[in-house]
């Protein structure tokens, strides 16, 4: 069928589409999308490289700043501090409290590990395939927003009660965390260079025990204190174990028997385990062990 006023006018079809084809003398460029309302451009290739594109621009900028600010390391382990509260990074403290849930840990830890990790991961990859809708306002997408919500309270919720049962197994075990305890030390130890006018970094002197051969040596063998203080009993300072090496410049007799008798932050009681005499001669010891007179 002619679609001119000529009766006899050729017309080349393209498909079904009845559109006629017209001749091509130049590149094709395509209209602009904004001529189609409600349209959007082609995902392959168009959007897709410009998200591309942004993503690299992205990644390279990470990788400056991983090359510019090296990662800030944690404090070397230490397997004899027992009183030590593993924790992970803030940003995983959710999962850390969700796998602490009754049914999501011990006898169903595949769970808690593979199970529910896998159908968050699925629901995340499918979402773009089964929200289809056009609507971009969230009251009118109910599924999708709704999910959103409830899993942002779900994360603030976990995270929130893992901090606070961190912190209230901190006050029940009278543990005081190991970065602050760092924190303390390394302010003593800089007020101590200031008034000794030894450059703080450079080591301290070595305190010699007084009285190595002293009965009360055998007494420390008996109550196992080098499992905590060391065979050389020096202790260690970073898990906030003292040494026995200038241990009476730091406590008095009365105070040495308080915390051998009833015991203090990380150290146990030994009430039950020594005898008053045997208490009253270790601490006797102890209270001697001070730095020698300049």
């Amino acid at each position: 069928m002619a679609h001119g006023h000529k009766s006899n006018e050729k017309v080349v079809f393209v498909g079904d589409s009845r559109v006629r084809k017209k001749a091509v003398t130049g590149p094709i460029t395509p209209p602009d999308y904004s001529a189609y309302p409600g349209k959007s451009e082609a995902f392959i290739p168009n959007f897709l490289l410009k998200e591309w594109m942004v993503g690299v621009v992205v990644l390279v900028g990470f990788l400056v700043l991983t090359i510019s600010e090296a990662a800030p390391l944690g404090y070397p382990a230490d397997p004899t501090n027992a009183s030590f509260i593993p924790m992970p990074d803030w940003y995983f403290l959710f999962l850390y409290q969700f796998l602490k849930l009754q049914y999501v840990s011990k006898d169903y830890v595949v769970l808690g590990t593979v199970a529910i990790p896998g159908i968050a991961f699925g629901s995340l990859l499918l979402a773009p395939f089964l929200d289809t809708g056009k609507e971009r306002r969230f009251y009118r997408r109910p599924i999708t927003s709704i999910l959103m919500f409830m899993s942002l309270i779900s994360v603030f919720y976990l995270t929130k009660q893992s901090w606070d049962h961190y912190q209230h197994e901190l006050k029940i075990t009278n543990t005081i965390p190991e970065q602050i305890l760092r924190e303390e030390k390394a302010r003593e130890a800089a007020e101590e260079a200031a008034k000794s006018g030894v450059p703080a970094g450079q080591p301290a002197p070595e305190i010699p025990l007084v009285d190595a051969k002293d009965p009360a040596v055998a007494i420390t063998q008996k109550a196992q204190c080098v499992a905590c203080h060391g065979a050389d009993l020096k202790g260690n300072e970073s898990s906030g174990i003292p040494s026995f090496h200038g241990i009476g410049d730091k406590f008095s007799k009365e105070e040495l028997v308080d915390i051998v008798t009833n015991g203090k932050n990380n150290m146990p009681s030994f009430k039950d385990k020594l005898s008053a005499e045997e208490i009253d001669q270790l601490t006797t010891w102890l209270s001697k062990q001070k730095a020698p007179a300049k």
